[in-house]
């Protein structure tokens, strides 16, 4: 029986797609939205930014905001409560690291813009093939 559902989510449509699919697969169990706030590199302008607050920790929970609020909007529409969590690294590896904790993990197919997918690489096929728990991959 599953129990326990972390569902990674970015600002993407697929990502919605796949919390709402947890949702309504697994109603009985405690879901946790993870946001994974990505590392400085010269292919993500975002992360820099970051890296060059004053209070990192301040900026990184102001950018992971935007989509804990939108997980909790979707999760009110099916009268479920959900936990939110947040992250630094490479999307894939924190998920894979925290995959342990729980009984499968719900990830969108792909997320963020073209140009995330095509630098950071796919990070559902990442998780997919190294999650030490059971990976439902939605589309």
């Amino acid at each position: 029986m599953i129990s326990r559902v972390l569902v990674p989510m970015d600002e993407s449509e697929m990502a919605e797609h796949a919390l709402k699919y947890a949702l309504e697969a697994h109603p009985d169990a405690e879901i946790t939205v993870l946001h994974i706030v990505g590392e400085p590199s010269a292919m993500m302008g975002k992360a820099v930014g970051l890296a060059l607050e004053d209070d990192f920790e301040e900026a990184v929970e102001e950018r992971a905001s935007q989509v804990d609020e939108r997980a909790h909007e979707i999760a009110q529409t099916y009268e479920k409560e959900i936990t939110t969590d947040v992250a630094w690294g490479r999307p894939a590896k924190a998920i894979i690291n925290q995959a342990a904790d729980f009984d499968t993990v719900v990830i969108g197919s792909h997320g963020g813009k073209l140009a995330d997918r095509l630098f950071v690489g796919n990070v559902a096929e990442k998780v997919f093939r190294h999650s030490p728990v059971p990976v439902t991959v939605v589309r």
